[in-house]
């Protein structure tokens, strides 16, 4: 019987996944150097992150449980215990290791954000490398405050997401605003160059209206003045046969005193 089964089931449910992860994570990694393209490699690499990430958080469980049941333990289960959780966490860091190492060929290629990378990682191999020098309390503490540096990045990188949406979205508001106001100007355009249209018809009709006024006066003016000039032509030569008599027109006041004169003899 597995020893930490004989500890707590749960252990050893969270033990079983953890193994796991970590045979997929050697299978992944195996699979990481036959790939050439770096685009594929790109994508591998982010799973292989999922799957680290999600091992940390077992790994933290496992803690949480093993410091859960440290009182009812003797000695050397707790020994046993936090040698296999010393264990699980060299072998995490190894993993993370060399996601650093293949993060750090696709650089050049590949600027995508990195979510596992945090102010934690860079103390990563220093960490391993210190790992048999260190005892298992400090070791603990160590691996405990390597993960919550993790999950500060991971936070960060959500709360960068989170903005960026935040910011995707007011822009998208606003965007829609500005289309309503251009297609409302838009139509206000339309109409004033409707109502231009109109008033420049309506100004060449004035304008004909005025331009055939204008050639009726002229003429009634050529009218009156023609019979102006048959009046005084009429005054002054009464005698001229050669324009008629103007219907209503008086005659000569000489015509009129012979006339008064042959009547009155």
């Amino acid at each position: 019987m597995d020893p930490i089964s004989a500890v707590s089931e749960e252990l050893a449910e969270i033990e079983g996944q953890i193994n796991d992860i970590f045979r997929a994570l050697a299978n992944g990694f195996q699979k990481l150097e036959k790939i050439k393209d770096a685009s594929r490699q790109s994508r591998q690499l982010e799973e292989l992150t999922d799957k680290m990430r999600d091992c940390k958080s077992l790994i933290k469980d496992f803690d949480k449980e093993v410091k859960s049941l440290e009182s009812g333990n003797d000695a050397n289960t707790n020994r046993m215990l936090n040698d296999r959780r010393q264990s699980m966490v060299k072998e995490l860091n190894s993993y993370v290791a060399l996601k650093k190492k293949y993060s750090s060929n696709l650089a050049s290629n590949n600027k995508r954000v990195d979510l596992f990378d945090g102010p934690g990682e860079e103390h990563i191999e220093e960490n391993v490398l210190l790992a048999s020098n260190m005892s298992n309390q400090e070791l603990m503490h160590k691996g405990n405050s390597m993960m919550d540096d993790t999950d500060q990045a991971i936070e960060r990188g959500k709360k960068i997401v989170q903005e960026t949406i935040n910011v995707g979205t007011d822009t998208s508001a606003a965007l829609k605003a500005q289309t309503e106001q251009m297609s409302r100007v838009v139509n206000e355009l339309d109409s004033i160059h409707f109502s231009l249209k109109k008033a420049s018809k309506l100004v060449k009709e004035i304008g004909r209206q005025v331009a055939t006024d204008k050639c009726i006066m002229a003429f009634l003016f050529l009218i009156v003045i023609g019979v102006i000039a048959i009046i005084i032509v009429k005054i002054v030569n009464p005698n001229n046969k050669d324009i008629r008599g103007i219907p209503g027109l008086a005659p000569p006041a000489m015509n009129r005193r012979l006339l008064w004169n042959h009547n009155h003899y």
